[in-house]
């Protein structure tokens, strides 16, 4: 089973931007077969997607990004080199990951050395997000940008998708600077803890069930987005 902070409800304050992640993942996850390697794995929250899989090799690299304290990671890499033999994995799963990787234009050719020929590669990487995990934060990929490189790197990309809107984005991104901003910085506010809990129980909630209702009746633009989801083949 997905956990709940990441196959939220509509109270939570990451809902648009979660849902919609486990929606597209949930799409394309068949696509994926045989031996596959969750690249950045974390906690491998999506693990559970993956039916057609025969089995699940989370791998990680140790940064100060975060704390991989009671994450599920089978391997660490060194940050360069992935310590498989050549043609070692079915497919690969990669989710919110390539942001953080500085050097990835030297990394995909060793996402492409571990796959076997014809496997397939599926990654999501944020568009229009804030600063995260920093200081290892260093990028935000178009589709465009991703496509490119993935091409000079030996993959062909079957699908070029997206994760929610222009109004979508929008209001996720307001929804994360009230839940950042007056429930996590000192404030005169956020002193009160009376206010903390109107704003997590019920103005977050509110304002997502408010956009869920009037969302239909936005004329819909796709050149400002939440996530980027490509699933690649390796040529």
């Amino acid at each position: 089973m997905v956990p709940f902070n990441f196959n939220p409800s509509i109270s939570h304050p990451l809902y648009y931007i979660r849902k919609g992640l486990y929606r597209k993942i949930s799409l394309y996850a068949p696509e994926l077969k045989g031996q596959l390697m969750d690249f950045g794995c974390g906690e491998k929250p999506y693990r559970s997607l993956f039916t057609n899989v025969s089995g699940y090799t989370g791998v990680d690299y140790d940064s100060e990004g975060h704390s991989h304290a009671n994450e599920s990671i089978d391997v660490y890499y060194d940050g360069v080199t992935l310590p498989f033999a050549d043609q070692h994995f079915d497919s690969i799963f990669s989710s919110e990951v390539f942001e953080h990787v500085f050097t990835l234009p030297q990394i995909l050719p060793e996402l492409n050395r571990v796959l076997k020929p014809g496997g397939k590669m599926l990654i999501t990487c944020p568009f229009a997000w804030e600063e995260h995990e920093v200081p290892i934060d260093y990028a935000r990929y178009s589709r465009f940008a991703l496509k490119d490189m993935l091409e000079k790197n030996g993959f062909k990309v079957l699908v070029a998708d997206k994760n929610g809107h222009y109004m979508s984005a929008l209001h996720q991104l307001l929804i994360v600077y009230i839940n950042d901003q007056w429930l996590h910085r000192v404030t005169f506010f956020s002193r009160f803890n009376l206010f903390k809990k109107l704003v997590r129980q019920a103005l977050v909630p509110f304002l997502n069930i408010l956009f869920y209702l009037f969302e239909p009746l936005w004329p819909v633009s796709e050149s400002f987005y939440l996530n980027t989801i490509i699933l690649a083949e390796k040529c």
